[in-house]
Formats: C-alpha cells, sequence, structure tokens
C-alpha cells in the first residue's frame, strides 16, 4: 500500500505540481477510510458465500469509493479470531456471531459489539425485521446489540411412511399425544427419534423444547437467565426425566458415539421416524436426492405458543474506525429488495418481513406458515446461557443421556455450578 502511494505522489510530482500532490493525498486518504471489513464464516452452503460477495460488490457499486473486504473462517477459528480482536486495539468493522447470551453474548460482553440504538432509529429497521428475528437484539443490558443475519426455526421433521407403518394419522398438537405416538413407534419396532450425542448441542435440542414444555414459558426464561434456583422448580427436575426417557426409550440406540451428520444419514435412511432439527433440513434434504414428499414438519408440541429457534447476527465492532459505514452496509443488506434478490441463498425464509415467496415446496410453505403462526420464540441453551455455563449444560445433559447421573440430581449439578460463579 505504502509503495503504490508513493508511486501515486511522484507521479503527481512530474505532471502537475503541488496542488495535484495534495488532491491525490486527499483520494488515497478518503480511499482508505472508505475501507469496510466483515468478518464471517466460511459458510457450508457455498450459494451463501457467492451471494454474499456478490451483495459486499453491490454495495461498493452504489457507494463509489468504498471496499467491502469479506473475510472468511471456519467456526473455531472464527471465533478464536474474535476472541483475539475483543482484547486488542484492532478488529474488523462487522462480524458475524449468534445471537443470545451465550455465543454472540461472549463478546458483548467482552466489549466488542457496540450498540445499534441509533441506527435502529435513523434506519427504521423494525419495520423491515420480522419481530421473532429482531427480538434477539435485546437481550443485552446497555441497548441494541446486532441485526439479523438469518433467523432459524427448529421443529421436528417425520418420515411419513414410518408414521403410517405405526398408525399415527394426524400430527399430533398436544404433547400428550407426541407421547402416545412415540409409544406407537416404538411398539412397531421403529425408534422415534435419531440424535448424534458427540456433538453437544444436537442432544441439547432435546432437553432444551422438554424444559419448554414442563416449566412454561416464563419459568423456562427465569431458568436459562438464571433467576431462579433450578432445585427449587420441580419443573426442572421433571424436564430431565422426560429427557432420560426420550433418550432411553424413544432415541435410535447407540447414539452417543455418533455425530449429527450421521444421525441425519440414519434418518434418511428410514432407521428412525423423527429428527428435531431446523428449517435448513428441507435443502439440505432436496440436496442429497431424497424426495421431499416423503417428509412431514411440525413444531415440537410443548403446549406454549413459542417457538424453538435460534438468530445469526452481524455485529458492528467497537474497533470499527467507520461505524456509520458499517450501519449503512448492513441497511443495505436488510433491505427488502436485497433480501428478495438473495432469498433461498441465506436461509429458506428472509429475516425481512416484506419479501414475497412465489412456487414454494409443501416443507417451505409449511415452515413460512410457521414463522408468520408464531410472534414468540425460545433459543437453544447454548444461545441462552453464557458460555461457562453452557459448557456445564452440555455435561449435565450427556451424562444423563448415559445414565452416568439421575435425573433427580441434574438440575442439582448444574444449579451448584450457576451458584458457585456468581
Amino acid at each position: 500500500m505504502l509503495n503504490g502511494y508513493n508511486f501515486v505522489l511522484s507521479k503527481c510530482i512530474r505532471t502537475v505540481g503541488i496542488a495535484a500532490i495534495a488532491t491525490a493525498a486527499i483520494a488515497v486518504n478518503s480511499s482508505h477510510a472508505e475501507d469496510l471489513t466483515l468478518w464471517t464464516l466460511n459458510f457450508d452452503n457455498n450459494a451463501a458465500n457467492v451471494a454474499l460477495k456478490k451483495v459486499a460488490t453491490d454495495f461498493e457499486a452504489a457507494n463509489p469509493g468504498t471496499h467491502v473486504e469479506i473475510v472468511q473462517r471456519g467456526i473455531d477459528e472464527h471465533k478464536t479470531a474474535l476472541r483475539v480482536a475483543a482484547g486488542s486495539s484492532k478488529g474488523p468493522d462487522i462480524y458475524f456471531s449468534w445471537a443470545g447470551l451465550g455465543l454472540g453474548g461472549e463478546y458483548v460482553k467482552a466489549g466488542l459489539s457496540l450498540p445499534l440504538d441509533k441506527y435502529y432509529t435513523q434506519y427504521k429497521w423494525s419495520d423491515e425485521l420480522l419481530p421473532s428475528a429482531a427480538a434477539f437484539a435485546d437481550l443485552y443490558p446497555g441497548g441494541k446489540h446486532g441485526v439479523p443475519f438469518t433467523f432459524k426455526g427448529e421443529a421436528v421433521y417425520y418420515n411419513k411412511k414410518l408414521f403410517r407403518q405405526a398408525g399415527i394419522t394426524d400430527e399430533p398438537r398436544t404433547y400428550e399425544d407426541f407421547l402416545a405416538d412415540a409409544a406407537k413407534l416404538k411398539a412397531a419396532g421403529i425408534p422415534a427419534f435419531t440424535f448424534g450425542g458427540s456433538v453437544n448441542w444436537h442432544v441439547m435440542r432435546l432437553m432444551d423444547v422438554l424444559l419448554e414444555t414442563k416449566c412454561g414459558a416464563d419459568k423456562h426464561d427465569a431458568l436459562m437467565q438464571m433467576k431462579v434456583d433450578w432445585t427449587k422448580e420441580s419443573c426442572a427436575t421433571d424436564a430431565f426425566t422426560e429427557f432420560a426417557k426420550w433418550t432411553k426409550d424413544y432415541t435410535l440406540q447407540p447414539f452417543m458415539g455418533i455425530d449429527n451428520k450421521q444421525s441425519y444419514s440414519l434418518f434418511t435412511a428410514g432407521r428412525a421416524a423423527m429428527m428435531l432439527e431446523g428449517d435448513w433440513l428441507v435443502s439440505q434434504l432436496e440436496g442429497t436426492g431424497a424426495n421431499l414428499d416423503d417428509y412431514g414438519m411440525f413444531p415440537f408440541p410443548t403446549n406454549t405458543d413459542r417457538l424453538y429457534g435460534f438468530a445469526e447476527y452481524n455485529y458492528i465492532s467497537t474497533k470499527s474506525k467507520n461505524p456509520d459505514l458499517a450501519a449503512k452496509f448492513l441497511d443495505y443488506f436488510l433491505s427488502t429488495k436485497v433480501q428478495q434478490d438473495t432469498l433461498g441463498q441465506f436461509s429458506s425464509t428472509s429475516i425481512n418481513k416484506n419479501v414475497h415467496y412465489e412456487n414454494q415446496k409443501p416443507l417451505e410453505a409449511k415452515w413460512l406458515d410457521v414463522f408468520n403462526k408464531y410472534s414468540k420464540v425460545y433459543m437453544n441453551g447454548d444461545q441462552a446461557f453464557p458460555l461457562d455455563v453452557t459448557t456445564e449444560y452440555f455435561r449435565v445433559i450427556n451424562d444423563v443421556a448415559a445414565g452416568n447421573i439421575q435425573p433427580a440430581d441434574a438440575a442439582k449439578q448444574l444449579q451448584t455450578f450457576i451458584a458457585g460463579r456468581t
């Protein structure tokens, strides 16, 4: 950069003199001031990588003199880079992370995220964003943090043929109906669920939805926010008890030694009737050649009015030298036109509520109906908890699933850890 800068100045001296030198210097410095760096993931879905680069290129064209540099890394490398940036004087202008007090909250707490309240007001983002997707920005103390990149709903996918074999003719509407269906599947020799236990977060989903079911919305939130004692809320022990029953009686065995990808293969091979997965599974099924007509989907029947899901967010870094430009880029990304143009490339549904959908496949249409129905969400445990508590939550869940600790002791062990950190 410095050599190029000297070359420009030397050329100016030879041709137009001192006045041109000043003009060239201003131009170089102005160009540098309009640089923008975005740190994000190298997404498994390459369509997302291509679409993001096009968004950056189009933004540059609409804003002459700007340059958007996209730095993509694997998940672990990305997290490491953010932790380093949080403790240094340099970092990106914008960075990707997950929403919630756990994963995204780690960097908010470390001071890496800039509050965005004035930009929410300036750009009227609340008028364009799905309320369920935008709600995560208000989870943190000290203002709004981040804007949605994607919003992911999670629900139960099922194999229609296996349901018919077990005599199940309707999707369950209550948790009690769901338990009865699981018993029918077991009687027919069909495992209800398949999970990959070697990745902590996969079987965690089952514990999360059971906490919502047994505790209800308000008490579930209070437990995750560590505002109440897990040992004094009997619903927490009830949830661990249900979790032990599902993993022992209604889950394809053995599952603790396999990962989520192997679990998916078992599901598509017809070895189990259901998976608890996100809306992304629609494109995954289609991409691996599965017939989408063979599968159905319904939200886990928790008997509450909330949808299970999580959001991926883009945050403006406190290290940014030009947060106004960063906010302008995010506004461009969130706009109805850009979201319409990139529909289906980042996610099957958009975080912009004004986007229109056409020619949807039945499962995609079902997801849109679900997103339109639910205005409230509850999030994955690893995003609701701070990082250290998440690690303990994983340990306790795994030990219950493996039979190493009894459900009655699970809440006690988790609460002991929570109490010891305060």
